[in-house]
């Protein structure tokens, strides 16, 4: 099942919850049209001059689904498999998640379909500044503001932001999100995603009265996220046993040193080939490190599982052999509709990606309040922001939960489409 239809599920899902007299009855169609049709389709032809002399075209996209809570938000892909479907799903999922965060932002997303390490700096560097010739007429700082996503980085944000400047006439830093610190970004942004979901999960440990020390975590897909994850949460006194990467991966019974982990990743390519010298053993007698699959990692004893790899890890396959207490989504949709209901049959509480790893458009979010006031947050104070917009969110959905007496994925639904059919029908279209 792919992110749209999981979503659509899950949503569906939640309204039920709400209202379920008037579901029942068939549901709100008006609502329902309003809120998954997107407002806004744009479809660019990209010609570029390659360097060889040839001409070349692109096709672009950016789909600005719904901005009843305030200016479109999400990032630009590069990508050789993008297409118009995944970039309508992913600005749908865009528009849940600034929802459910309070943020006063709605969903967009867009996307090239080109493998941009085919391409020389130069030819990357045409290809977006002829994008954003194409699309500035339907970006700008108070109404849809980009961000980097898949195979794009703060350099290109810097691209995006010099071009629409020359085009604007004036200087526009806020038309982008994700730019380098040095040229107007915001500290934190690079680790922002793991920062924001370490937070959630360290109040929620707190309040389970769980000892992190004694705290067993596996992370699966040791990347720019899970490798964050594992920093931030060895610096709290988590015991990591084990973390895996697209090849596989290793567990280790008396825990991993994620600093060396990393280390050796860069040196080897892979977790699965680091062991032992990577744990900390301490002396202790019997420690010992094996090598798994993703899917036997996934079903290992712990307490808490990372999910920050890809989409639909947890299915109805595996979900019944799920040993963790409790699962972090950092990834966009790794547990199907499905899975889910055995879960929560079983137990196993799960702190959904919509909120989970709301950190990154969070801070994305800073930085347009930043750029706007032309002021520069410390690190320190971009944190302690974060932490009280993540904590205040999971209180919420919380709260949600208990009213509803369902999981927190249906209770930040409803917090999401609670906001949305309060703004609609404020603006009376509902």
């Amino acid at each position: 099942m792919s992110l749209s239809e999981n979503t659509l599920k899950q949503i569906k899902k939640a309204a039920f919850l709400m209202k379920p007299d008037r579901h029942a009855r068939g549901g709100d169609a008006e609502f329902e049209m309003l809120f998954i049709t997107p407002q806004r389709i744009i479809e660019v032809n990209i010609p570029v001059k390659m360097d060889d002399g040839k001409l070349k075209i692109f096709k672009g996209f950016r789909v600005q689904h719904n901005n009843t809570m305030g200016p479109y938000k999400g990032g630009i892909r590069y990508h050789q498999d993008v297409d118009m479907e995944e970039v309508k799903a992913l600005a749908f999922w865009m528009t849940i998640k600034c929802s459910v965060m309070g943020l006063d932002l709605g969903g967009a997303k867009g996307g090239i379909v080109v493998n941009p390490k085919e391409l020389s700096k130069g030819e990357v560097e045409k290809l977006t500044r002829a994008y954003v010739r194409l699309i500035a007429n339907d970006i700008g700082p108070t109404f849809d503001i980009p961000a980097p996503d898949v195979n794009t980085n703060p350099e290109i944000m810097s691209l995006i932001y010099d071009e629409y400047s020359k085009i604007a006439g004036k200087d526009s830093p806020g038309v982008v999100t994700g730019k380098p610190v040095d040229n107007h970004g915001s500290k934190g942004r690079d680790i922002a995603t793991a920062q924001g979901g370490v937070f959630v999960l360290h109040e929620l440990v707190q309040e389970q009265k769980m000892v992190t020390a004694e705290t067993r975590v596996v992370i699966q897909g040791f990347g720019n996220a899970g490798g964050v994850v594992a920093k931030l949460l060895a610096a709290e006194g988590y015991k990591i046993v084990g973390a895996s990467d697209s090849q596989g991966g290793i567990i280790c019974n008396y825990g991993i040193d994620s600093e060396s982990l990393l280390q050796c990743k860069v040196e080897k390519k892979t977790v699965k080939e680091c062991g032992l010298h990577v744990t900390e053993l301490h002396g202790l007698s019997g420690a010992s490190c094996k090598k798994v699959s993703n899917e036997e990692l996934l079903e290992q004893e712990c307490d808490i599982l990372v999910l920050a790899a890809l989409e639909n890890q947890i299915t109805v396959k595996n979900a019944p052999k799920i040993k963790a207490k409790f699962i972090l989504e950092l990834a966009n949709g790794p547990t199907s509709p499905d899975a889910d209901d055995i879960l929560k049959e079983r137990g196993v509480v799960v702190i959904p990606d919509i909120l989970a790893n709301a950190g990154g458009v969070t801070v994305s979010y800073f930085e347009m309040l930043q750029n706007a006031a032309g002021v520069s947050w410390s690190l320190e104070e971009v944190f302690e922001k974060l932490k009280e917009k993540m904590i205040t969110a999971f209180k919420e959905v919380q709260q949600m939960a208990e009213k509803y007496k369902c999981t927190l994925r249906e209770a930040a639904y409803i917090r999401a489409i609670s906001r949305i059919e309060a703004g609609l029908k404020a603006k009376s279209l509902l």
